[in-house]
C-alpha cells in the first residue's frame, strides 16, 4: 500500500490539511515570531525571506499540512510527512511548528496523534529529527512517546537526535486509536 501523504485529519481541536499556496500569509504571521524559533538550529525563520524558502519547501515536499484551530477556523502552524522509506516501514514527521498560543497544552498532542494514527496504517515506524539544542521540541516528542534511538543527519546534513515511536509500543500506548 502506498503512504497517502496529504489527507485530511480532522480531530476535535484541529484540522490538519494540504498546505496551499494561499496559506502563505497566514503561515508567515504564525511564523514571524522569533520565539517560536529561537532554540531551532534555523532560527532565523521568522524573518519573510527565509521563511518563503521554507514554505516553498514545504510546498513542493507534497507531504506538508497547515495545521488549523477547529474552534477559530485559523490556521495555527504547520507539519509534514518527510522520507518515507517503504523498504524499513518508516516515515518521518517534521518541520512542525505551532503559534506559541498553542505551545504546551493539547494540540501538539493531537495534531501528532492524528498524524501517527494515520501513518501506522502504512509503516511500522515513526521517526522525528530534532536539533540538539531544540529542548522545547524533544520534551514535546518524549511526551507523545518519542524513544531516543541515537542521531542522523537532516535534509540539511547536520547531526539531529533521533527519536522513534514504533507501531507495536503506539499501540499499546494508545488502546482504542
Amino acid at each position: 500500500m502506498t503512504f497517502e501523504f496529504q489527507p485530511t485529519l480532522r480531530g476535535e481541536l484541529l484540522e490538519l490539511r494540504p498546505l496551499r499556496a494561499e496559506d502563505f500569509q497566514d503561515l508567515y504571521a504564525v511564523a514571524s515570531d522569533p520565539l517560536i524559533w529561537e532554540q531551532h538550529p534555523a532560527s532565523d525563520r521568522h524573518r519573510e525571506d527565509v521563511f518563503r524558502e521554507f514554505f516553498r519547501g514545504a510546498m513542493e515536499s507534497g507531504g506538508a499540512f497547515a495545521v488549523i484551530d477547529r474552534g477559530t477556523g485559523g490556521v495555527i502552524g504547520s507539519t509534514r510527512f518527510h522520507a518515507y522509506d517503504e523498504e524499513h516501514g518508516e516515515v518521518e514527521i517534521g518541520f512542525t511548528f505551532l503559534a506559541r498560543s498553542h505551545w504546551g497544552g493539547r494540540y501538539n498532542g493531537e495534531m501528532k496523534r492524528l498524524m501517527l494514527d494515520h501513518a501506522f496504517r502504512f509503516v511500522r515506524s515513526v521517526v522525528f529529527l530534532v536539533g540538539p539544542q531544540n529542548y522545547r521540541s524533544q520534551r514535546a516528542v518524549e511526551k507523545i512517546g518519542g524513544v531516543r534511538d541515537g542521531t542522523r543527519p537532516n535534509a540539511a546534513r547536520l547531526d539531529n537526535l533521533l527519536y522513534r515511536i514504533d507501531a507495536s509500543a503506539y499501540g499499546r500506548a494508545n488502546p482504542g486509536r
